[in-house]
């Protein structure tokens, strides 16, 4: 009898970590070797409905609002219950949510390994918070890292070495394909089209607008340097949230408004990245950023700041450039110096995808978590 396995995840919107996770599940359903299951704490999102496509059965769902009031108690004992019934084997959980909540439940349980996740470094988390993960890492009989800057990171947080695996996020370079024509691309993005055969030159950052970690206004305070340099260059900021307004007020202050373009949530990735000719990460902190690789996978140089796991997939000067955090001259000079080399960029483009082909595969992503499951069944056996 396969091993049943529960994916905990927050919910079905267009987040890294949830996208991460919807993968990781698809690729162990479509292997066969264990009875894969999915649960989340909110229902909502426009990946559900890729999700629904596995048939996977019944996707219970715990809603939370917070974890001190009775709602959080009736919802924990709901997961006890749905562990116990489902026989649930392993219960991977992927943020900071799912952890807390899914290791307390699995520890309640008695029956499943426990797998909690991290994929950040530093930025996001309260003092009270990293105090509470700190606690759910305790209970996890294994923590899955998605970098070594984040292993080294829970290395000083006090998880011990031997308890810690790193688990590059994987990709699927096919879904980043696009054979739609350039004029087509414009239209698709709902951008003006190029006249009298004058070729703009876009660059693209992609990243939700939600926290300030991912430090647009850097990224507009490099585009009002590049645009003095290199007048027929175009901004494209795909992502959505909150602080969208307050970034459009910047790029009207710093007069590129008329260049500057907020595409909202993008669900043709591959399209964007296609019309796009340096793509760019301006975070002040990250565990591993999946926008780096579908940067990579689509053969667009990267400029990226030098936080988290990110010298881990950009190689300085080779597939792309490291800059400091808040540096926006030396992001400025780097996306200049692409956009007026068009040959090196694209040498530093192939060569990206490339290691994206060899390191961070979805084939390995699956290898190397079924390992990680077997070994960790075959310790619940003989303890």
């Amino acid at each position: 009898m396969k091993p049943v396995v529960l994916q905990l995840i927050d919910s079905f919107h267009q987040g890294g970590s949830e996208r991460q996770a919807i993968q990781l599940t698809r690729l162990l359903h479509e292997s066969g070797r264990f009875n894969v299951r999915l649960a989340s704490l909110s229902p909502e999102g426009s990946l559900r409905a890729a999700v629904d496509e596995l048939n996977l059965g019944e996707i219970a769902s715990f809603p939370l609002n917070s974890f001190y009031d009775s709602n959080a108690l009736a919802q924990l004992r709901r997961l006890i219950a749905f562990l116990r019934r489902e026989r649930i084997d392993i219960l991977h959980t992927h943020d900071f949510y799912t952890n807390v909540f899914g290791m307390a439940a699995g520890s309640f349980a008695h029956r499943p390994a426990r797998i909690a996740s991290m994929r950040e470094t530093s930025g996001m988390r309260t003092g009270a918070q990293k105090r509470v993960q700190g606690f759910a890492y305790g209970l996890a009989h294994h923590v899955v890292a998605n970098s070594e800057a984040v292993r080294r990171k829970l290395i000083e947080q006090g998880i011990r070495d031997t308890k810690i695996s790193v688990v590059y996020n994987g990709l699927d370079i096919k879904r980043l394909s696009s054979t739609t024509s350039r004029s087509e691309l414009l239209s698709l993005l709902g951008l003006p089209p190029e006249l009298h055969g004058i070729r703009r030159s876009f660059v693209t950052i992609v990243a939700n607008m939600r926290h300030e970690v991912k430090d647009f206004p850097m990224f507009l305070n490099a585009a009002r340097l590049v645009q003095e340099t290199v007048p027929e260059a175009s901004f494209l900021l795909a992502g959505e949230g909150e602080l969208a307004d307050e970034f459009r007020a910047i790029a009207k202050e710093f007069g590129i408004e008329r260049s500057t373009f907020f595409l909202g949530r993008c669900d043709d990735v591959g399209a964007l990245l296609k019309l796009s000719d340096v793509c760019v990460l301006s975070s002040k902190a990250e565990g591993f950023s999946n926008a780096i690789l579908e940067y990579m996978a689509a053969a667009r140089p990267v400029v990226a700041t030098d936080v988290g796991g990110a010298r881990e997939a950009v190689a300085e000067g080779q597939t792309g450039y490291l800059v400091s955090s808040g540096d926006y001259q030396t992001m400025a000079e780097r996306i200049v110096s692409l956009l007026q080399d068009r040959e090196r960029a694209r040498v530093m483009g192939e060569r990206g995808q490339r290691v994206v082909e060899e390191k961070f595969s979805c084939e390995a992503q699956l290898e190397v978590t079924e390992t990680l499951y077997d070994r960790l069944l075959t310790t619940r056996r003989r303890s």
